[in-house]
């Protein structure tokens, strides 16, 4: 698979029940997934996935949830997209803590699944020593990424994604479309994956004006810092009562709270704006729909699908892939952006994509 980093355009705006002990599980064809049925003649279930002619797939989430409207949510949609397109079984493993990293993934290699995927950054080291540990099992880290020097398995990459473009262009729009000056970041784990969207929205604001104020809020290190939506909606009042009128809430359901708090102020969509993140959240966080002005994208789910059908057709190139980003359309705030600022934020993101324009964020 061909390693790609740039942002995509779209018109008028930016395309830019437990199982031991590990965690509760789902399946492509359970009712617990929403998915739907399995594709018309791919197996039920995973008791033939040693069968060469058994393409398995499963997937093991960090600490979040499959249903987090952001990031863990785009990874298990692109596995069951991938499952669906080359009619393989696909079974997810939503991690309670994370000292089952390695049991959770066993319970997959076990069973001679064809592929992992592992969602989240904090799995690099236990997905990196799983891989090396089952050599005929391909590996997927989503923002996991792999020093070539230390890690020799050849059936690892990590789908990583340049997440600074993307905050640079959503904090670049923040601060053309700002009327106090104050921005805020409410966030996850400080953890690089999430410190590259934080630094990146920075860069972009202050590109347009060095001295506007850019406040950023890390969630403390721990199992619920992606799944904490009431600190981040505690987090989100702060920032409101400070002037800040534009909050980018970057940390699954942590930041989603951030989102419906500002979605909930006087205000909303006027006066004071929210950005998601991950996905186009204007679909999968409804209630932030009042005060969303775009979300700054990762595009996850088709960057799994993607990878997970190169490893099943034989072309998994290990190591590295690098995914797109982007940013989501303006929705119902297409005509509160000027058509200058569009403008400008589409000049940036071309100068992001040919390489011009350095977001002064270190990879």
């Amino acid at each position: 698979m061909k390693t790609t980093r740039f942002l995509v355009a779209a018109p008028a705006a930016l395309a830019l029940a437990l199982a031991g002990c590990g965690g509760s599980t789902g399946t492509s064809g359970s009712d617990d997934t929403a998915s739907g049925d399995a594709a018309a003649g791919a197996p039920t279930d995973d008791s033939d996935c040693a069968n060469e002619d058994v393409f398995c797939i499963g997937l093991v989430t960090d600490t979040g949830k499959v249903d987090d409207k952001s990031f863990n949510q785009s990874a298990h949609e692109g596995a069951q997209a991938a499952a669906e397109d080359v009619g393989g079984f696909y079974k997810y493993i939503e991690t309670q803590d994370t000292k089952d990293y390695a049991a959770n993934m066993a319970q997959f290699t076990n069973k001679s699944y064809d592929v992992i995927v592992t969602v989240g950054f904090l799995m690099t080291d236990a997905t990196a020593e799983a891989a090396a540990a089952s050599p005929d099992t391909k590996f997927i880290g989503v923002d996991q990424f792999y020093d070539a020097d230390t890690v020799t398995a050849t059936n690892l990459t990590g789908l990583i994604f340049p997440a600074d473009q993307a905050g640079y262009a959503a904090g670049f729009l923040a601060a053309k479309m700002t009327k106090t000056n104050k921005l805020g970041n409410v966030l996850g784990q400080e953890i690089p994956t999430v410190t590259a969207f934080a630094d990146g929205f920075k860069n972009g604001a202050e590109s347009v004006n060095p001295d506007i104020s850019v406040a950023a809020v890390f969630h403390p290190a721990g199992d619920n810092a992606f799944t904490d939506p009431v600190w981040g909606a505690g987090e989100a009042k702060k920032m409101l009562a400070q002037d800040v009128d534009i909050i980018f809430g970057a940390g699954g359901q942590t930041g989603n709270g951030a989102l419906q708090e500002v979605a909930k102020a006087s205000g909303a969509g006027t006066d004071v704006f929210c950005i998601g993140v991950d996905t186009d959240q204007w679909d999968t966080v409804q209630a932030a729909q009042p005060c969303l002005l775009t979300s700054a994208m990762k595009l996850i789910a088709q960057g799994v699908t993607d990878t997970v059908e190169a490893a099943q057709a034989g072309e998994f190139e290990g190591l590295q892939t690098v995914g797109q980003v982007g940013l989501a359309p303006y929705h119902d705030f297409e005509d509160t952006v000027p058509d200058d600022v569009k403008t400008e934020v589409d000049e940036v993101v071309a100068q992001l994509q040919d390489g011009t324009l350095d977001t002064g964020v270190a990879s």
